[in-house]
């Protein structure tokens, strides 16, 4: 009863004309930037948390349109999989293995309406499963102290250099980095200064939110003038959409396969969607009946990773909510809007502010709804922003990203800061580093050396103070575990090479 009575009291913020406005604003614009090879939800997210707060919305005005562009984008990111063969992002990936061949014979409109439907189950499925289980892990986070926290954050930084990445040790290096800039700033308990050479700008530490502007929106710009602003064209034509109930119905099992294997993923801090999406799509095509069209344009294998991927959005919103550890990149940025608004996740966040978090999950629901509307009969619209020209792209993500930060800090140092980070994002690109880490690592730095503190305090300066509880132990084996094992199972968790896909680029 009490899940009915906050969810009664979230519908009744959520159905507001202004916050129903801004999660259908928040939906068409995440949609359109998912839809655009190579921005994602991440850099959409990101660029957009200034403008929220350049606008003066509330939080949960603000957390309502970020999530539904969170949701948008996740929606989008198939367009461009199915008509151009280019992922808009990570996870929609495995939807080019089968999405792309079914656009080649001509049904294009069958695989965006299965995708669209698939990503609607999934991501609805998510939605309720945050509503069931974050209550019920937040119970269990007040057993928490400062080593099972420590612990935990040591989990999110192992899982993102193993599962998340395909160089543990490139991540590894990454997380460092992010740690390393967490710590500028004057030191919370003697007051010292930390790595700010005398400059007065850096005595309050590294706004997380230049940072990660730079790190995902700026760095895109400069990929983009590096690869000379190539324009995009569509791949094949989309043809006249009509909705393929034979192919819905025996993508059924599919899409709730995908659904509970991508929910999993999600919650794992750091695996995210990409793996949602390759493990949904694996399973599916070991399972399945109709393996031997897998790559081929089988409609399970577009169903699933897509359910897959939607799913795992959804389950990363639970360990951010509940713990405070973002399950994939873009929650960290969600992490990065809550503490720039005073707003703590933790246990105590659904008794301390269940308006927030209820209205949360009833946009959610309500978003959804207005992204099946959208995908299925607009998505003719959404086609011809594919061939938006680079030109007109990149001029508009610089402007988006200066005028956002400079609104929100009014610094100049904090601009050419986020230049730098821009270009170190760049710089991790061409070396294969991921960035992720880096975000995570500065989000997450300062409380996991407070905690760190904490417990050598608690413990007279014991280490083994931080093994010694059942969940400490449990989470450090998971650490561990998800550091090393794929090391070992690097060729079954290797993205699968494209060999479908490649027959079609040369025709």
């Amino acid at each position: 009863m009490d899940i009915l009575s906050n969810l009664a009291l979230g519908f009744s913020i959520a159905l507001s004309p202004w916050t129903l406005f801004l999660a259908l604003i928040g939906c068409f614009v995440g949609t359109i930037i998912g839809c655009l090879p190579g921005l994602g939800p991440s850099n959409g997210v990101a660029l957009l948390i200034p403008i929220s707060f350049s606008l003066g919305l509330d939080a949960i005005s603000a957390l309502v349109l970020l999530t539904s562009v969170y949701y948008g984008a996740m929606y989008g990111g198939r367009i461009s999989s199915i008509l151009l063969n280019i992922p808009g992002d990570e996870p929609a990936m495995m939807t080019t293995l089968d999405g792309y061949p079914m656009a080649r014979q001509g049904r294009a409109g069958d695989a965006l309406v299965i995708s669209g439907v698939a990503s609607f189950y999934g991501a609805v499925i998510a939605t309720v499963g945050l509503m069931f289980l974050a209550p019920m892990l937040s119970r269990v986070a007040f057993q928490f102290g400062p080593a099972e926290y420590f612990a935990l954050y040591m989990l999110a930084f192992c899982t993102l250099g193993g599962v998340g990445s395909n160089n543990q040790a490139k991540a590894a290096m990454a997380a460092a980095i992010g740690l390393g800039i967490a710590m500028i700033g004057l030191d919370k308990t003697t007051g010292m200064p930390r790595f700010t050479f005398g400059e007065l700008h850096l005595m309050d530490g590294i706004d997380f939110l230049v940072a990660i502007v730079g790190l995902f929106a700026v760095a895109e710009v400069f990929h983009f003038i590096e690869s000379h602003g190539k324009n995009s064209a569509i791949g094949v034509k989309l043809g006249k959409i009509r909705i393929p109930w034979g192919d819905l119905r025996k993508s059924q099992g599919a899409m709730a396969r995908g659904t509970g294997i991508g929910f999993v993923a999600g919650i794992l801090p750091g695996a995210g969607a990409s793996l949602g999406s390759f493990l949904a799509y694996m399973a599916e095509k070991s399972v399945s009946k109709n393996r031997a069209n897998f790559g081929k344009g089988a409609p399970e294998g577009v169903a699933a990773p897509e359910a897959g991927n939607n799913a795992a959005a959804g389950g990363a919103l639970i360990p951010m909510l509940t713990l405070g550890v973002p399950g994939s990149g873009t929650t960290a940025v969600l992490l990065a809007l809550l503490l720039t608004l005073n707003i703590t996740p933790g246990p105590l966040l659904f008794t301390e502010k269940p308006d927030v978090v209820w209205s949360l999950i009833a946009a959610l629901l309500i978003a959804n709804i207005m992204l099946l509307v959208m995908n299925v009969p607009m998505v003719k619209v959404f086609v011809k922003i594919l061939s938006v020209p680079s030109w007109v792209l990149l001029p508009g993500v610089t402007m988006v990203a200066f005028v956002g930060i400079y609104s929100l800090t009014g610094s100049s140092f904090d601009m050419l800061l986020m230049v730098a980070f821009g270009l170190l994002g760049w710089i991790c690109r061409k070396l294969d580093i991921p960035t992720v880490p880096i975000i995570l690592g500065i989000l997450l730095g300062n409380a996991m050396e407070d905690n760190l503190r904490r417990a050598m305090v608690l413990s007279n300066g014991d280490w083994t103070y931080l093994f010694s509880s059942g969940i400490s132990v449990a989470l450090w084996t998971a650490a561990v575990l998800g550091f090393v094992a794929p090391m070992f199972l690097r060729r079954v968790l290797k993205k699968p090479p494209l060999p479908a896909t490649e027959s079609y680029d040369r025709d």
